[in-house]
């Protein structure tokens, strides 16, 4: 897992409330187990005209130019705005793929339904939670301003806009430490290597009959 420490990036708003996790990768896309490829469908049903399926090629698909990361003033977006309860519906963990592989590494909404919220961070996305009135705040300046970014700090737990105001963050401290150092839940069990060795050598030596 790629280590998240400072992300200067553009925002892209997604301006609904309630988006869940089959608009988020519809369930058709469930059939792999593979982590990478869901991007091109990410928000498959709103910025297609058509149906997606696996391994269709998307750069040959109708796409509704309303839909906002159809804009081109929002690609390469690699923070994404959303609203309150992001990430409802199913526990899916392929929805935190898709929207890494489409590129975001970072989602701000006022809240996050609770086993995406953790999803994310055993994918290395940081999903940052910020009161109501400050997501107001940052829609209305994206909104009017193109190219809008901003600088996201874990080590300090900061937002900083254009002009240089600050949100602060509250993030769980074990959740910071392997997102600062890159440790899914893998990393985390080959750390232990030794003492996982060392106890199976005493279980062999102890209860052969186990072995």
């Amino acid at each position: 897992m790629q280590a998240f420490t400072k992300l200067k990036g553009l925002v892209a708003p997604m301006d609904r409330a309630n988006v869940d996790t089959d608009a988020i990768i519809p369930k058709q896309f469930l059939k792999s187990i593979k982590r990478s490829g869901y991007g091109p469908f990410l928000f498959d049903e709103w910025r297609y005209e058509d149906r997606g399926e696996p391994g269709m090629d998307c750069a040959l698909r109708p796409k509704r130019r309303d839909f906002v990361l159809n804009q081109p003033r929002y690609q390469d977006a690699q923070i994404l705005l959303a609203r309150e309860n992001f990430g409802c519906g199913s526990s899916r963990e392929h929805a935190p793929w898709a929207i890494l592989d489409a590129g975001f590494s970072c989602v701000i909404a006022p809240s996050f339904a609770d086993i995406f919220y953790n999803n994310c961070f055993k994918n290395g996305i940081l999903p940052i939670v910020l009161d109501s009135a400050a997501v107001d705040q940052l829609f209305t300046e994206c909104f009017s301003q193109p190219g809008y970014s901003l600088e996201i700090e874990l080590e300090s737990q900061t937002v900083r806009t254009p002009t240089g105001q600050t949100f602060t963050f509250e993030v769980d401290a074990f959740r910071k430490h392997c997102l600062l150092n890159g440790l899914d839940d893998i990393a985390l069990t080959l750390a232990q290597a030794d003492a996982i060795r060392d106890f199976e050598r005493q279980r062999r030596n102890t209860a052969p009959w186990l072995a």
